[in-house]
């Protein structure tokens, strides 16, 4: 498994959704987003999944912190909902169905479930997975040691677990019925501070 196994599928929503992030979003949330791609296509290898939207896993993933952005930052919903409406927002525009519109949202949301059923939802098991690894070091071992050194060498992981905190603390505390309360009450700034992706 090697970095370029894996390429952004060249869509109009895929090339959208990078753009956003790069105007949008700082380099370390920039570098999240684009693991957490990584890390959803890795698991989906280690697993056998076949069948993957990878132009929706993509899209989704690339947009799933776009919530937090202050230009994107919803007073009312959490930053996965406020993110997932940007993220359908963007597909209405590159053409996609309605159907399919409402998937990136799903996905996106559900990144922030404390579990998602793979035969419900695969691409949306996939990025909760793969950000499940990025955020809180979970299942890290499952994905090779070189691939993991490879993908932190490209997109290192900057002051990561100092921004995210802070802005999902600051979210919780404007937001208390969102998941940022639940990730804050379950303990997200020591799963940040001991994952073991910082350590390589």
């Amino acid at each position: 498994m090697r970095l370029h196994d894996f390429l952004p599928p060249d869509t109009a929503a895929a090339r959208g959704a990078h753009e956003l992030v790069m105007r949008f979003q700082s380099p370390a949330l920039v570098n999240h987003v684009l693991r957490s791609w990584l890390w959803a296509e890795a698991f989906a290898v280690v697993e056998g999944r076949r069948g993957i939207d990878h132009e929706l896993l993509y899209t989704g993933a690339v947009l799933h912190d776009i919530g937090l952005a202050p230009a994107y930052d919803n007073h009312v919903l959490g930053y996965e909902e406020a993110g997932g409406f940007v993220g359908e927002a963007l597909a209405a525009g590159a053409g996609w169905s309605a159907g399919r519109q409402r998937r990136v949202n799903e996905i996106i949301v559900r990144h922030n479930w404390p579990s998602v059923d793979p035969d419900e939802d695969l691409e949306g098991y996939l990025l909760e997975t793969s950000t499940g690894l990025d955020i809180s070091g979970r299942r890290d071992e499952e994905i090779p040691l070189d691939f993991r050194r490879e993908v932190l060498a490209v997109y290192p992981r900057l002051g990561l677990a100092e921004e995210f905190g802070d802005r999902v603390q600051q979210q919780s505390a404007r937001k208390p019925h969102s998941h940022a309360r639940r990730l804050v009450d379950g303990g997200l700034l020591g799963k940040l501070a001991d994952n073991p992706l910082e350590r390589i």
